[in-house]
């Protein structure tokens, strides 16, 4: 049964039927399922959840699909790990990290929404799918595409790192590289999404899309114990995944699946790209486009679709945006690394630092408990380590040689 009784514009309230649509057609704003709350309070309750097979569609009620799943049926369930050491580091109460880099199957958190998407393509009839990426979404459309049996069109920055490129193309969809930034690529796509009639799951698919990211939500409040964390630190690139931690959280307290208060949210992203922490700063929802110039990839988009509204979600939660330079996400990728025995990718460093320079300005506070999101893994970017990790040296195979380095 579904629970999604229309589509509904952020900005205008402008009310849609559901299907494919590159936005509000009134004011071009993003749409977003609107639910029958009621009637999802009578289909399920906080216990049915937890007898549920541990994937995404354990919360399906809350998802925004006309019908069972019927692909990616094993996205999911991430592991919450705590890292006292970075507790101490940051001097907060405590720490834990949800560890997105080993999502089956294209490991990063782009499993979510990219499960969402490809399911309700199949819903409308689309057979085929594609995306503008800057690599992990790429990663995810060919994955999930090919194990639907689905045609992929997958368009991606001449300059994305090779784990990234070749992350896509070992699942054979048709990869356009385009020399240009990814906000022309993004441009792009919604042109071929009109002319081709194809399921960009990031843009026409998008209010079905994001809510896969509410998922992040719903497993770290069940992994603590059905309750909140005081404050969650996430990486920033188009806006989305704040924006919906944010509405994830929201909707378990309407529930009453956890007791309030909602967590504090704050955004990162690196000083090369950072057009949402600077309107956070400047208390502003208007963002201000940017040239990206960072090492950080996968959160090099200069004018973010969700951006206004991932600065209002910051904002209300009483919480901040900070932006490091990428010699310091550097540094966040191998604390995570040495003290938590996580591997993330240049995103993951940009959370830590971030969380580093928030808790040195007051933002985190010593009773918090913090949750850094780890969006993706570390063999995906492993050209942000060059020079920074050594080797190690080369001895012969004998004891002696052994005894002269030790």
């Amino acid at each position: 049964m579904s629970f999604v009784l229309s589509l509904a514009c952020r900005r205008c309230g402008t009310e849609h039927e559901k299907g494919a649509h590159l936005g509000c057609a009134a004011c071009g704003a993003p749409l977003d399922p609107r639910y029958d709350w009621d009637g999802i309070a009578q289909a399920v309750a906080r216990h049915d959840v937890q007898l549920r097979p541990r994937t995404i569609w354990r919360y399906r009620e809350l998802l925004p699909l006309d019908a069972p799943p019927s692909t990616s049926l094993h996205v999911g369930w991430t592991p919450l790990i705590e890292v006292p050491q970075l507790a101490d580091l940051l001097g907060v109460g405590r720490v834990w990290v949800k560890v997105e880099g080993v999502s089956f199957p294209s490991l990063s958190f782009k499993d979510r929404v990219v499960a969402v998407a490809i399911n309700k393509a199949l819903e409308l009839g689309m057979r085929t799918v594609g995306c503008p990426s800057t690599g992990n979404l790429a990663n995810a459309v060919a994955a999930h595409a090919a194990a639907a049996g689905l045609d992929a069109w997958v368009f991606i920055p001449d300059t994305l790192e090779q784990g990234k490129t070749v992350g896509t193309i070992v699942y054979r969809p048709s990869v356009v590289r385009v020399h240009g930034t990814y906000d022309e690529i993004n441009r792009l796509c919604r042109d071929a999404a009109v002319r081709y009639g194809w399921g960009m799951v990031n843009i026409n698919l998008r209010a079905y899309y994001g809510e896969g990211s509410k998922t992040m939500a719903f497993e770290i409040a069940e992994q603590l114990g059905w309750r909140a964390p005081s404050a969650i630190v996430t990486p920033m690139a188009g806006g989305s995944l704040v924006t919906k931690l944010g509405k994830g959280f929201g909707e378990l307290i309407r529930l009453g699946w956890i007791d309030g208060p909602a967590p504090r949210l704050f955004g990162a992203q690196p000083v090369g790209c950072a057009p949402i922490v600077t309107a956070v700063q400047n208390g502003s929802e208007t963002i201000t486009p940017v040239q990206p110039n960072t090492l950080v990839r996968s959160l090099a988009i200069g004018d973010p679709v969700d951006g206004p509204w991932a600065t209002r979600a910051i904002l209300e939660s009483g919480g901040w945006a900070a932006a490091v330079p990428d010699p310091e996400m550097v540094e966040g990728i191998t604390m995570l690394a040495e003290f938590g025995g996580i591997f993330a990718e240049t995103a993951g460093g940009v959370t830590v630092a971030a969380a580093r320079q928030l808790a040195t300005e007051g933002w985190l506070k010593a009773d918090d408990e913090v949750v850094l999101c780890s969006t993706g893994n570390g063999l995906k970017t492993v050209e942000a380590l060059d020079g920074v990790v050594s080797t190690g040296p080369v001895i012969g195979p004998n004891l002696a040689d052994l005894e002269r380095l030790l």
